[in-house]
C-alpha cells in the first residue's frame, strides 16, 4: 500500500507542476504584457510563452504515464470499492477523468505543431486555441483527480 500512495503523492506533484506550468503559459498567450513589466502580475505575465512547450509536453506524458500505472491498482481496488458502496457518482467522474486525459494526450501533436519554432503568425489564434483547450484539460483532470480521491479517502 505505500508502494501505490507515494505513486499517487508523486502523480499529484507532477500534476501541480504541470499545472503551473500551464497557466502560466496560458495567462502570458491570452494576456500579453504591452509595456515594460514592473508589478508581479506583470512579470508573470511577461515570459514568453514557447520557452514552456517541451516541459508541458513532458510533464504531460510523464504525468500520464504514472497516471496508467496508478489505474491499474485503482481498477482493482479502490474502483471495485466504490461500486460496492454505491458511490457511482465518483466512478463516473473518474471515467469523465480518463476521456479527458486521453484527449488531452491526443492534443499534444497539435499543441506541439503550433508552438514549433519559429512561430508562424498565421497560427496566433490557433495557439491560443489549443493551449487554453489544454489548460482546460489539465485543470478539470487536477481537479476531478482531487474529488475522486476524496471520495473514498487518502490512503484508505
Amino acid at each position: 500500500m505505500v508502494f501505490w500512495t507515494t505513486l499517487l503523492i508523486l502523480h499529484g506533484l507532477l500534476a501541480v507542476v504541470l499545472l503551473g506550468a500551464v497557466t502560466h503559459q496560458t495567462v502570458a498567450v491570452w494576456m500579453p504584457v504591452r509595456s515594460a513589466a514592473g508589478s508581479f502580475v506583470g512579470r508573470y505575465r511577461a515570459v514568453p510563452g514557447h520557452s514552456y512547450v517541451m516541459a508541458i509536453i513532458v510533464l504531460y506524458v510523464t504525468t500520464f504515464l504514472l497516471g496508467a500505472w496508478i489505474y491499474t491498482h485503482y481498477r482493482y481496488t479502490s474502483r471495485l470499492a466504490l461500486e460496492q458502496l454505491r458511490f457511482f457518482k465518483v466512478v463516473g467522474a473518474f471515467e469523465v477523468k480518463e476521456h479527458l486525459a486521453v484527449f488531452g494526450l491526443c492534443m499534444l501533436p497539435a499543441y506541439w505543431c503550433f508552438w514549433r519554432q519559429p512561430l508562424a503568425a498565421d497560427y496566433a489564434w490557433a495557439r491560443k486555441q489549443v493551449t487554453l483547450l489544454l489548460a482546460a484539460l489539465i485543470w478539470a483532470n487536477f481537479l476531478i483527480g482531487h474529488i475522486v480521491n476524496n471520495g473514498r479517502g487518502f490512503g484508505s
